[in-house]
């Protein structure tokens, strides 16, 4: 599995999977404080399914706790569960930027690339800057064997995503044995070279396994 899966990673480094933001209406922030909100995964299932189970939520409420314990369902690998959660969000709420990415991601690491595809584009319609959707997008046309427009996405999230990013890739092409420079966020020749190899590569993945980088990424 190459993301650094950990709610930990998914503030700290902009992985392609993030945390829709906070439910408009009245309440603010309707999740503060509650388990739904945990960042342990476990946690957060258990508290979005009883929060889920009250009639009285109001939809933009009940849109968000879908949307929450589908990317905790995706955290721990249950992608088909994630993407029934990812539709009932898009049911109430079908113009989510966020979660049409994170549900483009759970499809992708299904194999349904060709399903993930309308996702992402529509998520890039409603939110150009994300460089979780550009990244995304990138590795759906890597498998795709669209290697340049898999090239120019993967550069477009770096440039949007900065230098958190930027190590991201460099860690995960270290792991490919495509770049042996530094970690260092800043964006090189020598990484430009690695990842024009790796576009070339369906098996190649420019982020890194779970557990490495953590120390330089943190």
């Amino acid at each position: 599995m190459r993301k650094i899966f950990t709610l930990i990673g998914i503030a700290a480094i902009a992985t392609v999977l993030a945390l829709p933001p906070t439910s408009r209406g009245a309440l603010a922030n309707p999740l503060d404080g509650h388990d739904c909100y945990s960042s342990d995964v476990m946690r957060r299932i258990e508290g979005c399914s009883e929060l889920l189970k009250l009639p009285q939520l109001a939809p933009s409420v009940r849109a968000y706790a879908y949307s929450l314990r589908a990317l905790a369902l995706s955290l721990i690998g249950r992608y088909g569960e994630a993407v029934s959660d990812y539709d009932r969000s898009l049911e109430i709420e079908p113009n989510q930027a966020v979660t049409l990415n994170n549900r483009a991601w759970a499809l992708f690491k299904m194999g349904r690339i060709e399903a993930a595809l309308p996702d992402v584009e529509k998520s890039l319609r409603l939110d150009g800057s994300s460089p979780h959707a550009h990244d995304t997008r990138a590795h759906l046309r890597h498998q795709r064997g669209e290697a340049d427009r898999a090239y120019q996405d993967y550069r477009r999230a770096m440039d949007l995503g900065g230098s958190n990013m930027v190590r991201l890739y460099q860690c995960g092409l270290q792991a490919e044995g495509l770049y042996q420079g530094p970690v260092s966020g800043i964006f090189s020749a020598s990484l430009d070279r690695a990842l024009r190899q790796c576009v070339k590569q369906k098996s190649c993945d420019p982020l890194p396994p779970d557990e490495e980088c953590k120390a330089a990424l943190s």
